[in-house]
């Protein structure tokens, strides 16, 4: 990456995406909601999702041993190795973005571990997005390539998340509260990091424990007829008659994220604008928008954006997710307007193929790239906007954060 010195702008907006990330990682998240509020008894933990290995290790942090065993369930290379040696945690890794045979064996552990805890066990829930993809229960009749094949349609449809765990619900034997017909009434404590607008339960992770709203109704939606008809074949009852002893509670969210951003941007000097607005639609479109804002407003001022954005995927597309793609096309519009940079990043430490967290772009960005003999234009058509900026020299790597809460824009002018 690019670097400026250790109080340069690039270190600053770097400084301030940490700040974010701390405030809302999820062992401290969950450890501090536990020693203010610990439950009436021991528990049978179940942690799902990219932070799940963080959030386990907050509960046992807290809780110790009232916990009497434990599920952790996380994506390929988020496990913690210590944590899965603690004894009567089990851990397994999943499939994630796109569902696959570890997702199915995962969702039928999760099930198994719920039916063999005895009929006095209360259970503490732990879920974080990366839940939808990681644990599933395919509906009687419905094929592991439907699954995926409906999957890997919603990645590439521009769709948003809320829209996208609608129609994970309605292919599912486990979301839309229905994993709660497993737990028999037995009462859950539930902590959740939301990687959703709103913070709404029902939406974070597809909702495992909460009701669909909407009843499973997706006729709304513009998808394709074979999608709405693998939707009209589910015929899992729903979980609403099972969910009286659920209590969730919302841990970590992206306005919290948001706050200690700004936060970390007046401790080192500047002064802030935080966009209340949610971040989302095309992401090229809106990263062009926030250089936009950025040119537009007078120097010396952090911009600070949150949501999530969209990309349509071309047949076979290239390196590198939403917030490069967001982060390129943000580049192009502050090419040759002098000292401006933007940082676009995943809070959980991903952001599509290649294990990048994102992009911090300045108003050399496109003149480096073309350097190398790549075109920035031709990267955003071919969803490869990871190749453009690594030889930018601009992508970020973190590595897993312990939290997932959505992406944050950060800007700077001087």
């Amino acid at each position: 990456m690019t670097e400026d010195g250790p109080s340069g702008p690039r270190s600053d907006l770097l400084a301030i995406y940490r700040a974010a990330i701390e405030a809302v990682e999820g062992r401290a998240r969950v450890a501090e909601f536990l020693d203010e509020c610990p439950p009436s008894g021991p528990v049978h933990l179940v942690a799902i999702g990219k932070a799940a290995a963080a959030m386990a290790r907050g509960a046992l942090d807290a809780l110790g041993p009232r916990i009497l065993r434990g599920l952790v369930i996380t994506k390929h290379g988020h496990l913690d190795p210590a944590l899965c040696a603690e004894p009567g945690i089990e851990c397994l890794e999943a499939d994630h973005p796109l569902p696959g045979p570890a997702s199915l064996a995962a969702g039928a552990r999760l099930v198994r571990f719920l039916e063999e805890a005895p009929d006095e066990a209360r259970f503490l829930f732990l879920i974080s997005g990366g839940a939808s993809a990681l644990v599933e229960v395919l509906p009687p009749g419905v094929a592991p390539a439907e699954l995926e094949r409906a999957n890997r349609w919603l990645l590439a449809s521009g769709l948003d998340i809320t829209q996208m765990n609608r129609v994970r619900k309605a292919i599912s034997a486990i979301k839309a509260g229905r994993l709660a017909a497993h737990l028999r009434g037995r009462p859950v404590l539930c902590l959740l990091i939301s990687d959703v607008p709103d913070d709404d339960p029902a939406v974070i992770g597809s909702g495992l424990l909460v009701a669909d709203r909407r009843g499973g109704d997706i006729s709304d939606l513009e998808l394709p007829d074979w999608l709405q008809a693998l939707a009209a074949r589910n015929t899992a009852p729903p979980g609403n008659g099972n969910l009286r002893r659920v209590e969730c509670h919302v841990v970590g969210s992206l306005q919290e994220a948001k706050t200690a951003a700004a936060a970390r941007a007046v401790e080192l000097g500047y002064e802030v604008s935080r966009h209340r607005t949610f971040l989302g639609g095309d992401a090229a479109e809106a990263g062009r928008a926030c250089a936009r804002a950025l040119l537009e407003e007078a120097p010396g001022t952090v911009h600070i954006w949150g949501g999530e954005t969209t990309v349509r995927l071309p047949e076979h597309p290239g390196r590198g997710g939403r917030s490069q793609t967001l982060a390129l096309a943000a580049a192009e519009e502050l090419a040759g307007h002098g000292a401006a940079w933007l940082l676009a990043a995943g809070t959980d430490g991903s952001d599509g193929p290649g294990g990048d967290a994102g992009a911090l772009v300045d108003s050399g960005t496109i003149e480096r790239g073309r350097a190398a003999g790549l075109d920035p234009d031709e990267a955003l058509a071919r969803a490869d906007a990871g190749t453009f900026l690594e030889a930018a020299g601009d992508l970020i790597r973190t590595g897993p954060t312990g939290t997932n809460v959505m992406d944050l824009v950060i800007g700077l002018r001087r």
